[in-house]
């Protein structure tokens, strides 16, 4: 199945027109015309080797929607013209405790994922989504709701599912307190998904012109952390916060903003290891967790309950001659909030 693609030919390399073929459909397969593809920051740090070691060619993507085409003959969960989404994996081994629990996204043997990793089979790269066609086994694809905007979907299949899971988790609600450190790709969804909850939801951030936007987002309050009192200020505040931050930063000082019991929990992944005081855990019964995208069920929760409260990303939809700028403008933080490529240019 010829497929028009972008990809990275070697580590840093920009992203150049490539030409593939899917595999042949099986009978449990889905064949779809990709619609969006969601550019996740995931997709420059694999692109540019800083996670360790790469598979080239690469076609990133994980953030995928389309509409399916055909269906194989043992598919009844979809029908040719329905709205499709694939999210951050695309198998697993489907017989550990995990994956027979829903949660295949902690496979024993390991998740196979969308783009960078190899086919259950061993002898076959993964290519992700930044693609006209994609073929995806009916058990690893969700349904998208109708009513939602198609393009503000494609983020919500990582960055949305990342932020949803561990509030539900952690069991987010009415009486909740809950605070959100950052206010960008990922933070920006996880303060709409606290709030549909009916969470009281602060965004903590060091930059101050985002204060406009987390408050339009329905954001109770808005705390600077770049001013060194506001920590002081806002002591045993919150019974969970959600860390979507990938840089370096003082772990102990936001610590200290859980109440009694209180959780943080680790999204974003910190170039080194953060310097733990473990007092600040002691002190107040505190934990401090990490959380990685959810599972195939979880996702399709999450996408229903984005359609019932209207949730999508705020996305700036790109021709996909345009992917190597976005890359540079998300590395610099210019971009409120993901990009999204339009497929139907590549």
């Amino acid at each position: 199945m010829n497929t028009r693609a972008l990809a990275a030919m070697k580590p840093g390399e920009a992203l150049t027109p490539f030409a593939f073929d899917r595999r042949a459909m099986k009978n449990t397969d889905i064949d779809f015309t990709v619609s969006y593809a969601g550019i996740c920051h995931s997709d420059i740090h694999q692109v540019r080797e800083e996670w360790g070691p790469s598979l080239f060619p690469m076609v990133p993507g994980h953030e995928i929607v389309g509409i399916v085409d055909r269906v194989g003959s043992d598919v009844s969960s979809f029908s040719p013209g329905d709205k499709i989404g694939v999210g951050v994996f695309v198998d697993s081994c489907r017989t550990c405790p995990q994956c027979l629990s829903g949660l295949e996204q902690y496979c024993d043997e390991g998740m196979t994922p969308t783009y960078n990793g190899m086919e259950r089979d061993g002898k076959t790269i993964s290519f992700g989504g930044y693609s006209n066609r994609f073929v995806i086994d009916h058990k690893y694809a969700v349904h998208v709701p109708s009513e939602l905007d198609f393009a503000g979907v494609a983020p919500l299949l990582c960055a949305g599912i990342t932020l949803y899971s561990p509030l539900r988790h952690w069991n987010a609600g009415k009486k909740t307190k809950i605070a959100v450190m950052g206010l960008g790709g990922l933070g920006h969804l996880g303060l709409k998904f606290a709030k549909a909850m009916g969470a009281e939801v602060t965004v903590l951030s060091h930059s101050a012109s985002k204060e406009k936007d987390a408050r339009a987002m329905g954001a109770d309050d808005f705390i600077v952390t770049s001013d060194p009192t506001s920590f002081l200020k806002s002591r045993k505040r919150f019974d969970l916060i959600l860390n979507t931050v990938s840089a370096e930063i003082d772990i102990n000082q936001y610590l200290e903003l859980l109440s009694l019991n209180g959780t943080l929990v680790c999204i974003g992944l910190p170039g080194k290891p953060y310097a733990v005081n473990v007092g600040s855990l002691l002190s107040a019964r505190r934990s401090l967790g990490g959380s990685m995208i959810g599972g195939i069920k979880e996702t399709q929760e999450m996408l229903d309950f984005a359609g019932v409260h209207g949730i999508v990303s705020e996305v700036e939809v790109i021709d996909a001659n345009y992917v190597n700028a976005a890359y540079e403008r998300t590395v610099a933080s210019d971009v409120r909030y993901r990009f999204v490529i339009d497929a139907k240019t590549l």
